[in-house]
């Protein structure tokens, strides 16, 4: 069976072919971060623009990498929540016409399934049930994975997610868009000197407004005198302490031996060593995605679509034209 998936929730237009859920035939991704860098952070309306602009050609590239027509597609996957808005409109309205036009279904996907199917792309035996760490610039939840396609909720940020934490003390510091990779890059030159918090909640949620308050603080306190290394070093090293800490109090109250990691921030090198290092110490099972599926893309939408498929999850043809994008679909819905 293959799917050609496509992605469009932010800023990167991307589209995949994939076999069977687990095979990448093509992965394309055009992206606007050179667009989006002169303004500091992604700008909507400029962002669905260039998606208008790019999706036909991306999607053309995936079928000439594939080496297949669109007489070889069965089914198209695609996100439709959450994300922009109008970014998601337009691979939505793309993926609705081609399926009206091709005659074949389309599977409605989850930004954040996506993310974290990206692991069976990497892991080809890698089955449920299991924990996923899900840690982007929007989301930073720990969601126990049933199966393939039934999600729960057991802790979530409960204001800033650790993504969007990371772009905020970038700003602070100066540091260019995307933030996040900056901040780590200059941690590496840093040391962990700054004593910052963490907050403990009785259950498993997450906060990170306070360490980002702590951040702007300090660094508007020590002005020209700011070690912006050591600070950056001492935030990272802190909020994915806060992470790890909680994913192990998680992986105990589940009984289970197996955790993923998901979403951009997955690609962070100090998380990935943390989570390997704390799940060694305890014989936990630890799965970490390809760099290249870390970030946004298609083929971790196309492999997701293709559980939702065979469970039965598709819109009929004559239903594909109702289907809408939701910009803050939750997680199972």
């Amino acid at each position: 069976m293959i799917c050609l998936g496509i992605e469009s929730s932010c800023d990167e237009t991307a589209v995949a072919i994939i076999e069977d859920g687990r095979k990448v035939l093509a992965n394309i991704v055009s992206t606007q971060i050179p667009i989006h860098k002169k303004f500091g952070g992604v700008v909507p309306e400029i962002a669905s623009r260039k998606h208008l602009t790019n999706i036909a050609f991306v999607v053309k590239e995936a079928l000439d990498t594939a080496n297949i027509g669109f007489k070889d597609i069965d089914y198209i996957g695609v996100t439709y929540g959450p994300g922009l808005i109008g970014a998601l409109l337009v691979g939505v309205a793309y993926a609705k016409s081609l399926a009206y036009a091709l005659n074949i279904p389309i599977v409605p996907t989850h930004h954040i399934e996506g993310h974290i199917a990206a692991n069976y792309l990497t892991y080809e035996k890698l089955e449920p049930p299991f924990l996923a760490l899900v840690v982007s610039g929007g989301h930073t939840h720990l969601i126990h994975v049933k199966n393939y396609t039934e999600f729960d909720i057991i802790g979530k940020t409960r204001d800033d997610a650790v993504g969007e934490a990371f772009d905020k003390v970038a700003r602070v510091l100066n540091l260019p868009y995307p933030g996040g990779p900056e901040v780590s890059k200059l941690a590496q030159e840093g040391k962990f000197t700054y004593n910052l918090p963490k907050t403990k909640f009785e259950n498993l949620d997450f906060s990170f407004s306070g360490i980002k308050t702590a951040v702007i603080n300090i660094a508007h306190k020590e002005g020209d005198k700011l070690n912006k290394a050591d600070l950056a070093c001492s935030f990272e090293q802190t909020v994915t302490d806060e992470l790890i800490e909680n994913c192990m109090k998680a992986m105990k109250q589940l009984n289970t031996n197996k955790v993923v990691l998901a979403g951009g921030v997955s690609a962070n090198r100090v998380l990935r060593e943390k989570l390997e290092k704390a799940c060694k110490e305890r014989k936990y099972e630890c799965y970490l995605p390809d760099l290249k599926y870390c970030t946004d893309n298609a083929a971790m939408i196309a492999s997701a679509a293709h559980f939702n498929y065979i469970s039965g999850k598709k819109y009929d043809i004559l239903d594909k034209l109702n289907l809408n994008a939701i910009a803050n679909l939750k997680i199972g819905e």
